[in-house]
């Protein structure tokens, strides 16, 4: 799978080229089936996984169970990257969508390459502030936002991940999403998602190709998502 635009890769990733390969260069390959869990909020904080192959889904859950899906990170992401820093516990739960290639970097690890390249924490800062800017409008979004203008900012976000230009300004998104995953992104019932996608299917915005979503005017769903 092609990414148009590569997800953010968290926090290492600001670092320069080849800090980033000699920080992971020797740590472990690990095969994750789909469906399984890396960790549950609440775990240990000990080190992160960075993406060199799949697809992984970080989700928070109420106490009824009910899924509310903050990101999905394809290759080249980092998860799980903050807790190299404070040492807390998760923050949220971590599962691969599809059959994944991972590593694994430990804090230990992490700590003891800082010291011989303290330039990384000039690297982190820059990407921490990167980081609340983004939250800034994730919480803007959330609160003042439409349901259309959530559903579609959901699927404007996955087009930017995961979307090929098909010509005539359509954008398919490379990764089969299924209502029930736009209703755990959006905080919103599968049943509002269903009816807000079936009315732009009828107005031609959003179309289904093979099982993937297709935006046939970014332009309107745009206009639904700005804030």
């Amino acid at each position: 799978m092609e990414n148009r635009n590569p997800p953010d890769r968290g926090l290492l990733s600001a670092l320069p080229p080849e800090l980033f390969q000699r920080l992971f260069a020797r740590t472990p390959l690990l095969r994750v089936a789909a469906g399984q869990t890396l960790f549950v909020t609440g775990d240990p904080g000990d080190g992160c996984y960075y993406v060199e192959q799949g697809l992984l889904k970080v989700s928070v859950f109420s106490a009824l169970g009910r899924e509310r899906i903050l990101a999905i990170m394809g290759s080249g992401a980092l998860v799980g990257e903050l807790s190299i820093l404070d040492e807390a516990s998760r923050s949220a739960t971590v599962a691969a969508v599809k059959e994944s290639k991972l590593r694994f970097i430990g804090r230990t690890h992490f700590m003891a390459f800082a010291e011989e390249h303290p330039e990384v924490y000039r690297h982190l800062l820059l990407l921490l502030a990167q980081r609340l800017r983004t939250t800034d409008l994730v919480i803007a979004a959330a609160s003042f936002l439409s349901p259309n203008g959530r559903v579609a900012r959901a699927l404007l976000d996955l087009s930017e991940a995961f979307g090929q230009d098909v010509g005539g300004g359509r954008i398919l998104i490379r990764q089969k999403i299924t209502q029930s995953d736009l209703a755990a992104m959006t905080g919103m019932a599968r049943e509002n998602v269903s009816r807000i996608l079936n009315r732009w299917k009828r107005q031609s915005l959003v179309t289904l190709l093979g099982g993937y979503y297709c935006l046939e005017n970014g332009e309107a769903l745009a206009l639904e998502a700005a804030l």
